[in-house]
């Protein structure tokens, strides 16, 4: 069984999947990475330097043994046991000559027991409450979280693996309801409402209990949206090598910029988080920055 820590006090609890990379790059080389989108946004806070505990699930095996380590050397904890699969979680990903990548995955999500104790954050993303049997894991912990916990919720919807009908819609509703914040990239809202538009679809999410929704829109930067105002900000310029952890990143970056003060400016939340985010896409992997790299 993996060593697990106290209860968290003041730090922030990480839920969603981990899993390795197993990436095809455009000219045809393959890699192993360690990453999932709850991996990678728990790796991303640690190297920032926030106290972050995880709670996922991979196998005692070489591949899970990879993801311990690569999480141990940014100094995240584990928040329950991860051993409850037998075999550990891959995605292919195919790398595009614009650095895109598309996934097939190989996947089980389910999670043990999490200790849970008394976060300033909890950040909850991506198949996590919406792959079945741990979705529901996920949220009997939402509903019995301590007052005062701040909530992101990062959609990163998986069509290819969820699909995309009202089941999987109805649930990513649902966690948008718990969320201080919900992160998307505007893919993911077309994916969620086609046809509706970024702002509509962004106004959907909001109606349901969401404080604000963080948009992610590539190359064209993001946006802070609220019922009352929306807020932009310029894409930092970088060569892309490819763009897997970007939006992870940026949520951690999020976090990061709200630690101290929730009512932080918008737009040098949004900035934090951009900046971050064009330091994984210009190097391969998910590979988030350190506070240093970041200079901040």
């Amino acid at each position: 069984m993996a060593e697990l820590v106290d209860l968290g006090a003041d730090d922030v609890l990480v839920v969603g999947e981990a899993l390795v990379d197993v990436v095809t790059t455009a000219d045809g080389e393959t890699h192993e990475h360690p990453g999932g989108s709850g991996a990678n946004v728990a790796v991303a806070l640690g190297r920032l330097g926030r106290p972050v505990r995880y709670a996922a699930s991979y196998a005692d095996d070489a591949r899970g043994r990879s993801l311990a380590a690569h999480l141990a050397e940014s100094g995240v904890r584990l928040a329950c046991d991860p051993h409850v699969l037998a075999r550990t979680s891959t995605a292919q990903a195919t790398i595009a000559a614009d650095g895109s990548a598309a996934y097939v995955f190989d996947l089980e999500w389910k999670l043990g027991e999490i200790a849970v104790g008394t976060p300033r954050f909890v950040h909850v993303g991506s198949l996590a409450p919406v792959l079945s049997p741990g979705a529901e894991t996920v949220f009997a912990l939402l509903d019995g979280l301590p007052d005062g916990v701040r909530v992101l919720y990062d959609v990163n919807m998986r069509p290819t693996l969820t699909g995309t009908g009202q089941e999987i819609v109805s649930r990513i509703e649902r966690a948008a309801a718990y969320a201080d914040v919900v992160k998307a990239s505007d893919e993911d809202l077309e994916t969620l409402y086609p046809g509706v538009g970024l702002d509509d679809a962004a106004a959907r999410l909001l109606a349901l209990g969401a404080g604000a929704v963080a948009v992610t829109r590539g190359g064209d930067g993001a946006s802070w949206i609220t019922p009352s105002e929306r807020i932009d900000v310029e894409a930092e310029k970088v060569t892309v090598v490819d763009t897997i952890g970007a939006g992870d990143t940026f949520s951690a970056g999020l976090v990061d910029a709200l630690w101290d003060d929730f009512e932080r400016d918008r737009r040098e939340v949004l900035a934090h988080g951009v900046r971050a985010a064009a330091v994984t896409v210009s190097r391969a992997g998910a590979n988030p920055p350190t506070r240093a790299e970041l200079g901040s």
